[in-house]
């Protein structure tokens, strides 16, 4: 045999060498399948999740991915992520979707990714004149029915949160058997409580932080009502769920949002910059992002642009370029 019949193989071994080092190094990842560059998200018209989505909008775009977001009750986006026809929700808050959510994981038909924001609070609340005058819990509300007109002003229709304060109407816990959930939209029941608070008229109400209502209006969280929003006036984790399997078949991905971790306090800037300034959700989480730089680091670590380069780099260039 001549000196050609084993170059061959030895050139082979050599390219298979280099590829296999290359996979390994470190800060890359698999090739995603092209389904993987459109990311499918989902927004219930909640202030909170403008907020994140945004950010995470950002970051997509920086690395060479489309954001599409769809406007959808809670209840639809966990049947769209059961369907596969959305890839991550940015919203569980929980416990407060506990039962509606069980469901979902018991069958595997969504996955939970990561906790993507703490301390969050998910309760019923007075403005504090109506504190003042004797409402500090739920076993309060009762007795003042003639004041808050026997109802409880809700978010939109569907929501867990009102299905909680339906079934506790039901229970006709805290003796509120005969009082009715007002069900309408976060907007909607905002203007409500402005418009009470304008007049000091009594009202009651779902609130939670991060949010503007709590730096807008003067509020009291009302305690007693673990049964039905948890402990610590409804101490909230926010989790990231996506469809089943994402994680695994958009493995950058996956790595991002299970690193993408939020805080109240960068929320609520976001959000107070949209309402109070009125600028737009996606100017103010760029504003955001490059104010606290320290964010994406921990964010894009291991993750890459969709061409396969340094995520972060990317990230940052783009927000400076703006």
């Amino acid at each position: 045999m001549n000196r050609n019949t084993y170059s061959w193989p030895r050139r082979l071994l050599s390219a298979i060498l280099v590829a296999v080092a290359a996979a390994m190094a470190p800060g890359t990842q698999a090739a995603e399948p092209s389904s993987c560059t459109q990311v499918r998200m989902a927004d219930p018209g909640w202030t909170d999740i403008d907020a994140t989505n945004a950010m995470t909008g950002v970051v997509l775009k920086a690395l060479g991915y489309q954001q599409s977001v769809a406007n959808l009750s809670v209840p639809i986006t966990y049947e769209g992520l059961k369907k596969g026809q959305v890839d991550v929700f940015l919203g569980n808050w929980m416990p407060a979707q506990g039962p509606l959510v069980k469901p979902f994981v018991d069958s595997h038909a969504i996955d939970v990714l990561h906790a993507n924001l703490t301390n969050a609070k998910f309760t019923l609340a007075v403005p504090d004149y109506v504190a003042a005058a004797g409402v500090h819990s739920f076993a309060d509300l009762a007795k003042y029915g003639d004041k808050f007109g026997d109802k409880i002003y809700g978010i939109e229709p569907g929501a867990p949160a009102n299905q909680n304060i339906t079934k506790m109407i039901g229970d006709k816990a805290f003796g509120l058997g005969n009082w009715t959930l007002v069900a309408s939209s976060e907007t909607a029941m905002l203007t409500q409580v402005e418009r009470a608070v304008r007049d000091k008229r009594w009202i009651v109400f779902l609130a939670w932080e991060p949010h503007l209502m709590n730096t807008k209006f003067h509020l009291t969280y009302l305690s007693g009502g673990d049964a039905y929003f948890g402990p610590n006036y409804g101490g909230a984790t926010v989790n990231t769920v996506t469809r089943t399997g994402f994680a695994d078949q958009c493995t950058n991905l996956g790595r991002l949002f299970k690193q993408m971790t939020f805080n109240v306090d960068l929320e609520n800037r976001i959000i107070a910059n949209v309402l109070q300034n009125k600028v737009n959700v996606n100017t103010a989480a760029r504003e955001a992002l490059k104010a606290d730089p320290t964010l994406l680091a921990p964010w894009l670590d291991g993750v890459t642009t969709v061409s396969g380069a340094n995520g972060l780099q990317a990230v940052n260039g783009a927000l400076a370029g703006h």
